[in-house]
């Protein structure tokens, strides 16, 4: 794993283990570089009222806009289980705002990355800020 990869994967598990999970007892912790090469990570937390709870990925962008980025460089997504942990629909689309289609999107396992994907390959034909673009 190359040393930019690694310290996702580092911080990716550090978030994961602080993870707020007592429902689906399922932990996820993400970890994105923005444009000024900075880590930010999240993790999951649920809520009694489950559609109240937020995703890892969506607590590491809230990170990287709270801390003045504006760009995903690339993303990982660490989950147990023997499926991929790929982003939900709607953080694909969260991811979307702030990344472009080449973006690289690592999903690991606790034993290290199992699969890479761009954004385009998750989210193919995707919305996004551009299509709102207006000509003034």
């Amino acid at each position: 794993m190359s040393p930019d990869l690694s310290a996702l994967f580092e911080a990716a598990g550090a978030a994961r283990a602080r993870a707020h999970a007592p429902y689906s007892n399922f932990p996820v912790g993400a970890a994105l570089r923005d444009e000024h090469g900075r880590i930010h990570a999240g993790c999951n937390v649920e809520n009694a009222a489950y559609p109240a709870g937020t995703c890892a990925e969506a607590g590491a962008i809230a990170a990287m806009v709270a801390g003045g980025g504006r760009a995903i460089r690339s993303i990982l997504v660490l989950g147990d289980g023997a499926g991929l942990v790929t982003p939900c629909g709607a953080c694909r689309q969260r991811i979307r705002e702030f990344a472009v289609g080449t973006t690289p999107i690592h999903v690991a396992g606790p034993e290290g990355v199992r699969r890479s994907f761009t954004l385009d390959a998750l989210l193919p034909a995707s919305f996004g800020p551009e299509t709102l673009a207006t000509d003034a």
